[in-house]
């Protein structure tokens, strides 16, 4: 990318951060039922674990594909 070790780093964590929360907005946008409502109204704990896994998981697609 650059010559500068921190303009690099900045640069692929921001387009990280980005693939992250489109990739989450898109799952979300996919489970048959608002996960939002499910988490904070309903307080569905099955819920939460499983949008906490997703992220997990996309976390660590993007951290591998980054690496």
């Amino acid at each position: 990318m650059t010559e500068i070790p921190i303009l690099n780093a900045l640069l692929y964590s921001g387009l990280g951060i980005l693939v992250f929360v489109i990739a989450l907005a898109v799952v979300s946008k996919l489970a048959p039922f608002d996960l939002r409502k499910e988490i904070v109204e309903e307080k569905n704990v099955a819920a939460a674990i499983l949008a906490g896994a997703v992220a997990l998981g996309i976390g660590w697609i993007i951290a591998a594909t980054m690496h």
